[in-house]
């Protein structure tokens, strides 16, 4: 069996350089299994999971409960297209994340089921624009929020997400976010707005501001504490929609199932994805009812969105996240992980800041090229982890939850040594 997946994985690469479009960055891994926080590649190595298929698996690799719930919607059918038969997982997800929804608005909220976070975003700002009848969009420095035309229009990162890709949509505007480790303080950032407002765009033709509580692709960098709560009366002097994008901090990963309930408000949309899937593509836009329902039948859907075996992943990851033992050890496990990377930032002079929310956590290096080092000299030791931020001087982690001591305390052990190696 070695001999085989050692020839398998030269084989995958091969083909991979032959087949696969270079304009898709990969890492020298060829994954052959892969169960809670560790993934087993195709020569037989074990490594520790700090990477969670980009934040798609805080539930872990193969959760019993999501892999049962396929394999039995697997024996039912595969596709339907809700646009030509209803399916009763589709509602069910939709039900279930109403009773989560953090949105504001009485009664019950309804949702929209898509394929992927872009897809969502771009989505979200269709029905801002269908319910105010307005057509400016406001994002964020630092943003990422897709690769679509428009959700790249709305990233504020270049290299490489936008280089060589424009034209792109328009009535997308750019406002300062804070950033105290760069000195940029919530009186800058909403001085910034302000700014916008005179200079390129006036409030009363904006649908939606789009934020994410915690900046995932920027590089992990948590909204000050009066920021959301702030924008928010701005937005609502104004007319304006808040939309809160959690495909990335949300399904839990910073402790209760929005992060966005760490700054006390109720947007008016809200945008969840990756996790939501529990390893399945699916994505989601929640809101009030009389805002979904403001586009005409048929402005929203899509072939593959909210496919059903989707949906059946989702429906016991949204049972589990809602209950007080997952966040109890989201919680805990987000202790662990700050403690044990402020030990680091204290031993390597040259990690600057230590941030995030729970579990949500990074650790912003000096230069780009260290954090690529550490990076890959991390999984030269058995640990999967990324970089991100404006620079590319940050190392995130997005360890799925379910990781045990003994993998949590190793893979700690393994950052240090790459660290230091960097």
């Amino acid at each position: 069996m070695a001999t085989q997946e050692a020839s398998s994985a030269q084989h995958v690469s091969e083909l991979r350089q032959r087949y696969v479009s270079g304009a898709v960055a990969t890492p020298p891994i060829v994954a052959a299994r892969a169960e809670g926080a560790r993934i087993v590649d195709a020569d037989g190595t074990t490594f520790i999971d700090f990477a969670g298929g980009l934040g798609c698996l805080n539930f872990g690799h193969n959760p019993p409960e999501v892999v049962a719930a396929i394999h039995e919607q697997a024996d039912r059918y595969l596709h339907q297209c809700f646009m030509v038969a209803m399916y009763e997982p589709y509602v069910e997800v939709c039900r279930r994340l109403s009773e989560l929804s953090p949105c504001r608005g009485e009664g019950d909220h309804k949702s929209l089921l898509v394929n992927s976070g872009a897809e969502a975003v771009e989505n979200a700002v269709k029905v801002a624009r269908a319910y105010t009848g307005r057509r400016g969009v406001i994002t964020f420095d630092r943003s990422f929020h897709g690769r679509t035309n428009l959700t790249m229009a709305m990233t504020s990162k270049v290299k490489p997400y936008k280089h060589g890709f424009g034209p792109f949509a328009p009535e997308v505007y750019r406002a300062p976010a804070p950033y105290p480790y760069r000195g940029i303080t919530t009186d800058d950032a909403l001085e910034g707005l302000e700014h916008l407002f005179r200079n390129d765009v006036a409030p009363e033709d904006v649908a939606c501001i789009v934020l994410e509580p915690v900046q995932g692709e920027g590089g992990f960098i948590p909204m000050t504490e009066d920021f959301p709560r702030r924008l928010q009366e701005i937005c609502d002097r104004h007319g304006i929609l808040y939309v809160d994008d959690e495909i990335q901090a949300g399904m839990g990963r910073t402790g209760p199932v929005w992060a966005i309930e760490h700054y006390g408000i109720e947007p008016d949309i809200l945008v969840s994805g990756k996790s939501l899937g529990g390893g399945l593509p699916l994505a989601a836009i929640t809101a009030r009812a009389e805002i979904m329902d403001a586009p005409d039948p048929g402005g929203l859907g899509g072939t593959f969105g909210g496919n059903p075996l989707s949906c059946a992943a989702a429906i016991p990851v949204l049972d589990m996240v809602a209950t007080p033992e997952f966040r109890e050890r989201t919680e805990r496990l987000g202790r662990e992980l700050r403690d044990g990377l402020e030990q680091l930032a204290r031993r390597h002079d040259f990690v600057g800041e230590v941030r995030g929310l729970g579990a949500m956590l990074a650790m912003e290096l000096d230069t780009r090229e260290r954090a690529a080092a550490t990076t890959a000299g991390a999984r030269e030791r058995g640990l999967i982890l990324l970089s991100c931020g404006y620079d590319g001087n940050v190392v995130r982690i997005l360890v799925p939850h379910v990781i045990d001591d003994a993998d949590l305390e190793r893979g700690l052990r393994i950052l240090d040594a790459a660290l230091a190696a960097a």
